[in-house]
């Protein structure tokens, strides 16, 4: 299996599995908590068979990835995706994040740039900053992922179930726009997750990232369901858009929070349209 090394903990190192397939421009698939990168099956293929290079990769402690103690902050997890983008020697990337995979995406357009990059897709964002604070009233109280974070100490699966039933809003959309199988399938993924990086990726969800967003100078398409039980939209992607100058908002009517699989149609047509389009000049 193909790794990179980003890190070392003691004398182990600190490597990132990744998939690397095709040939073509490249498109950098970043997956969601709790979960790694199997779970882009259904944009893998497409994206593939349209002639695109697809590389998906698992973010540290998550998959097949090394699981350390530390590192689960988005300075870390952006510095990690610029290890796979310089060794791979990535050029003209189509970035693509799903729900915590967003946060890399504008972290790292924010920090390295976009030398590398052509677009980017936010799928499901975390931007632009979820905790309620004094000049961020419409964020979150912290009282909320105090609670995540002792349902996660206490019982790690069972919050896992939890996460789930959101995700996908499965007591609405069970035997329709997900099955029991590929719920229980995606369960399985973030059980197989690093106890202490899902814990800590908590904290990562409180990334202020408004200060990220005046520099992405590249084309940015965001696309969310309304009825999003875990990145509420009114409070991350129908705001962020009007903060990313030229940025293109599509709104899945009715879709939860785990779009890439319960409304992929929908998300591959977006992303298909977007990275199709002719070059626009960068702000």
């Amino acid at each position: 299996m193909p790794f990179v090394t980003v890190g070392a903990e003691n004398l182990a190192p600190i490597d990132l599995y990744y998939e690397d397939h095709g040939s073509g421009q490249p498109v950098v698939l970043i997956h969601g908590f709790p979960f790694n990168g199997a779970t882009w099956e259904k944009q893998a293929g497409p994206l593939l068979q349209a002639g695109y290079r697809t590389i998906t990769y698992d973010r540290r402690g998550f998959g097949n990835s090394a699981q350390p103690a530390t590192g689960y902050d988005y300075d870390t997890f952006s510095a990690d995706l610029d290890v796979l983008l310089t060794e791979l020697n990535l050029r003209d990337v189509i970035l693509v994040g799903h729900s915590m995979g967003t946060g890399e995406v504008t972290r790292y357009l924010g920090t390295y740039g976009s030398e590398r990059i052509s677009r980017a897709v936010l799928l499901a964002p975390l931007a632009p900053f979820l905790l309620k604070t004094a000049d961020n009233p419409e964020g979150v109280e912290q009282s909320l992922f105090d609670g995540f974070k002792q349902a996660i100490v206490d019982d790690r699966f069972a919050f896992l179930t939890s996460f789930c039933d959101n995700f996908f809003n499965y007591d609405q959309n069970k035997g329709k726009l997900v099955s029991e199988e590929a719920y229980r399938a995606h369960w399985e993924i973030g059980a197989r997750g690093s106890a202490i990086g899902t814990l800590q990726c908590v904290d990562a969800w409180l990334t202020d990232f408004r200060g990220d967003l005046p520099r992405i100078d590249v084309p940015v398409l965001i696309v969310q369901g309304d009825q999003d039980r875990v990145l509420p939209f009114p409070a991350t992607g129908q705001r962020l858009q009007p903060m990313l100058n030229g940025s293109q908002l599509v709104t899945l009517k009715g879709a939860p929070h785990g779009i890439p699989w319960t409304n992929a149609t929908e998300v591959n047509k977006a992303i298909m349209e977007f990275i199709g389009q002719p070059a626009m000049a960068r702000t």
